[in-house]
């Protein structure tokens, strides 16, 4: 690595990247939106079908991300730029870099509600966060809803003006073994609970009846977003990684992380379901966004202890969306400092201030400034809406043509083999990212369009 990349920081080692880059895919996406998912398109065979796409699309993405990342030694814009001077790149490099950019104000307030919740876990009577009202109460409250988003930002944004080492790799290095520990005893707590082994069993064994095209397109979109593709944010993390450490092996354990997170996420709420509502389980589960703040309280407020579970879940869920949040805000920060040559205390003053404009957005959307929508969307919806459904793909895309036409497969398989290292799977890279991987990123394309379009259900 070089001085400069020297002086824009860089990761301690491998655990430094791993525990990083896992933060990043470990969030709310995760927690909530995995399991919700699974039991509606059939549990076991999505679990299957996601763990496949996994070790094949998600592990392909992962590692062209970190050789962009690395072997430019800089944030997306830059990185586009250095292996090529097309203008179509360059767009391609702005996509990856702008999407962070809009990801983490919503993000940071959907964390804020996840704050309100820990905080009302720790103060209040359970059953009244249990009431039909309490969620809509809240997020319909400016004043309340702007306060809690101001509180998660401001974490994030200290945690980044820290900087790599003494930010991001020393709060990941806390953060991520408590969040597991975290996610094995709720998991643990909820299989032990009369009647949660049905859940268990449908959640981890595959019925293929239930198989279906949705089932792949539906894995394949939550493995994208879970395993933060196209998010600027892996181009970022493998310019902070020295060359001595290994892409291949650092990558499989950040699919390992991800997948386990998932997997308990599922294990936690799944059994839980079934514990409590019985025979009508599966369909509760497909409440949705709802899930996390509405359903599971309720499940809390009927459960023996769900005062400490309720705490135990929301602490593992702050942690889960400041891991996430914090990866976003340093791909922001990194190209800012990046194009304009801007210090880390300025590029986060900029991005706070970005946050707190569209955030601000995002959080009084539900409340005072419902009135106002974007092609029927609420704010937060919306800006949703852009970066998932059509920014992401195509910055994904823009990936795929950079390394099969600019930096080339061969260049790409020998940043990864640097120095001896190993690559295991070199066939299933160059097969994935040549001829899959744009088909499948299509594929996440289209259905994301048709699905807002309301042309085809999901």
């Amino acid at each position: 690595m070089n001085d400069k990349n020297n002086s824009r920081g860089s990761f301690s080692g491998k655990l430094g990247f791993v525990l990083s880059a896992a933060g990043a895919s470990v969030g709310l996406g995760n927690i909530w939106r995995f399991p919700y998912l699974a039991a509606k398109y059939g549990g076991g065979i999505f679990l299957l079908v996601y763990i496949l796409l996994a070790l094949t699309f998600g592990y392909t993405m992962i590692i062209a991300e970190t050789v962009i990342g690395r072997s430019s030694g800089k944030s997306p814009v830059g990185a586009f730029r250095h292996f090529s001077s097309s203008r179509f790149m360059n767009i391609g490099g702005w996509l990856n870099a702008v999407v962070p950019v809009l990801i983490v104000p919503y993000y940071s307030v959907i964390g804020g509600w996840v704050c309100r919740y820990l905080y009302a876990y720790l103060t209040s009577d359970i059953t009244a966060i249990a009431s039909d009202t309490f969620f809509s109460d809240f997020i319909t409250d400016g004043a309340s809803g702007e306060l809690w988003f101001l509180v998660f930002a401001g974490l994030t944004l200290l945690i980044i003006f820290m900087g790599v080492q003494n930010g991001i790799e020393k709060v990941s290095k806390l953060m991520m073994p408590v969040l597991i520990v975290l996610a094995v005893i709720i998991s643990l707590y909820a299989m032990l609970l009369p009647g949660a082994m049905e859940g268990v069993k449908y959640f981890l064994i595959p019925n293929f009846s239930q198989f279906s095209l949705m089932t792949v397109v539906t894995a394949m979109e939550q493995m994208f977003y879970s395993l933060s593709i196209a998010m600027g944010i892996l181009i970022t993390f493998g310019s902070y990684m020295k060359k001595e450490v290994s892409i291949e092996d650092s990558t499989r354990q950040v699919e390992f992380f991800d997948t386990a997170i998932a997997v308990l996420a599922g294990l936690m709420i799944i059994p839980a379901f079934f514990s409590f509502s019985g025979n009508s389980a599966a369909e509760s589960l497909k409440a949705g966004p709802s899930l996390m703040f509405i359903t599971m309280p309720k499940i809390f407020a009927e459960m023996s202890g769900g005062r400490m579970i309720g705490i135990l879940f929301f602490l593992l869920v702050l942690l889960a969306a400041l891991t996430s949040a914090i990866a976003l805000s340093e791909a922001a920060v990194s190209v800012f400092s990046d194009e304009f040559g801007w210090s880390r205390k300025t590029c986060t003053a900029l991005l706070g201030v970005l946050m707190v404009l569209l955030g601000t957005l995002s959080c009084l959307g539900y409340g005072p400034l419902s009135f106002i929508s974007i092609i029927g969307m609420p704010f937060l919806d919306f800006f949703d809406f852009l970066t998932n459904s059509l920014m992401m793909p195509l910055a994904a895309l823009a990936i795929c043509v950079l390394i099969n036409r600019y930096v080339t497969i061969e260049k790409a398989e020998a940043e990864v083999q640097l120095n001896g290292m190993p690559f295991r799977r070199r066939a299933v890279f160059r097969f994935m990212i040549r001829f899959v991987c744009p088909i499948f990123i299509l594929m996440i394309f289209l259905s994301s369009i048709l699905s807002s379009l309301g042309l085809i259900v999901k």
